[in-house]
């Protein structure tokens, strides 16, 4: 009831112990806080939440039109949803080193068990999309750094993604990634991989966890966890695959409705009102309700 009942500083400490436990840890992406809820119950690791997925919930393409604000309530808000400890993506940092260093600290103070930071230009693109521009290793190393400088719990994970694979070459983002080690990141996100040769050079390369994207019609293959173990990654994110299932279910449903001219047909497809109340934890709250507020008023005045 009320959301979560594992405190932040908890969650973080969960996430940090479970990076170094070797084991493959799978975040879903939640684009609300009843998904995330949801990603607890099935029994995932974490929770993700997306840039793009964020930006499509509110009708906008991935190019950096979010704000920081934005980000951080409806982040907060999915991080607050569940016991599990949320990744959120950070985009370019929202601005220069010092906007960096605060969305850092608004994020950290927000609740989220970490960020992502990346290397493109702001405005960023889509990181599957062609014509991206990475900025120099110096300007990302100084995003990491303020980053680093700026989080307040040692705890909270500072992750850089680098996006320069489709832009600049596999030896030159491996040589971005050692560089981001350096400056302090704890985790890397090799971004648009080619193959599964291309994500065991990156483990080759960075002795800290390496995160994989399996996002759905992308530049990458869709890896299984087999594959994703062998080769030694350490998070594996789905980042708007809710998102896509949610909108097919979606349009497939209204498209019925507009030819059949009734909801009845896809009814049995639908969540039942029992199942949401669970997750909702209705009973509680309705426990809860009555057990507080169940004196009758009456008696003399005082």
């Amino acid at each position: 009831m009320l959301g979560s009942t594992v405190t932040v500083a908890a969650k973080r400490a969960a996430f940090r112990a479970d990076l170094a436990s070797g084991r493959l840890l799978r975040l879903p992406g939640a684009f609300s806080p009843l998904v995330a809820r949801i990603v607890q119950e099935t029994g995932f690791d974490g929770v993700y939440i997306s840039g793009a997925a964020l930006s499509a919930d509110q009708a906008l393409p991935d190019i950096g039109l979010t704000t920081l604000s934005e980000v951080a309530a409806r982040g907060g808000a999915i991080a607050q949803a569940t016991d599990l400890p949320a990744l959120v993506d950070a985009d370019t940092g929202f601005g220069e080193p010092l906007n960096v260093a605060r969305t850092t600290r608004v994020l950290e103070q927000a609740g989220l068990a970490g960020l992502h930071l990346e290397d493109q230009v702001n405005p960023k693109r889509c990181g599957h999309l062609d014509h991206k521009a990475v900025v120099s290793t110096a300007d990302m190393v100084g995003r990491l750094r303020a980053a680093v400088d700026a989080r307040t719990d040692p705890s909270f994970v500072i992750c850089a993604r680098t996006d320069a694979r489709t832009v600049e070459g596999l030896g030159a983002a491996i040589d971005r990634a050692k560089a981001y080690v350096d400056a302090g990141a704890d985790m890397i996100f090799a971004e648009a991989i080619a193959d599964e040769s291309e994500l065991a050079a990156f483990r080759a390369a960075v002795d800290v966890p390496l995160l994989a994207n399996m996002t759905e019609f992308g530049k990458s293959p869709l890896l299984d966890v087999a594959t994703l173990e062998r080769l030694g990654v350490n998070v594996v994110i789905y980042p708007v695959t809710t998102l896509r299932i949610a909108m097919g279910a979606v349009e497939a449903g209204l498209r019925t409705i507009a030819a059949e001219g009734t909801q009845s047909s896809i009814v049995p497809a639908m969540q039942t009102r029992a199942r949401l109340y669970e997750l909702l934890d209705y009973a509680d709250y309705t426990q809860f309700d009555s057990s507080v507020f169940n004196f009758t008023a009456g008696g003399a005045d005082r």
